[in-house]
């Protein structure tokens, strides 16, 4: 399995405006603090917003801050929404050309695999990832501070 830059740059996101709290955070400073491309956040942002993760505020003083509570963004329904293709391997697809579809038992071990991974991820939300007790460290990091 392997998550992509859009997946991991919206779980980023999310962080880096939790950190922040009530206080709106800028597209500008998010790419920044991370160094990444702010062309390609506003993509990211954009689509959060749209699925509710985020509020964005236009204008001079606009910015982004969470629609909800931290505790109520999921992990795994967020990889959910943002991972476009959860094909591990080719015979997940409809055009599978694999001779062994019809009896190889992969398929099923592949997808138990996958189900595990989604119910670890689904058992947290992003208020686990900015606790109390890192949340001053990765302000630092994020120079947030």
């Amino acid at each position: 399995m392997h998550i992509t830059r859009y997946t991991d740059y919206s779980l980023r996101v999310l962080m880096y405006v939790a950190l922040k709290g009530d206080e709106l955070s800028t597209i500008r400073e998010i790419a920044e603090s991370y160094d990444i491309s702010k062309n390609h956040l506003m993509k990211v942002v954009q689509e959060l917003n749209s699925k509710g993760y985020l509020h964005a505020i236009r204008g001079k003083n606009g910015g982004l801050r969470l629609r909800g509570k931290a505790w109520d963004i999921n992990l795994g329904e967020l990889v959910r929404n943002t991972e476009q293709d959860l094909t591990l391997v080719e015979c997940f697809g409809r055009d599978s050309q694999c001779a062994l579809t019809p009896s190889c038992r992969l398929k099923g071990v592949l997808a138990e695999a996958l189900e595990a991974f989604f119910r670890v991820l689904d058992s947290y939300t992003l208020a686990d990832l900015v606790r109390p007790d890192n949340t001053q460290e990765m302000k630092q990091l994020l120079q947030l501070t």
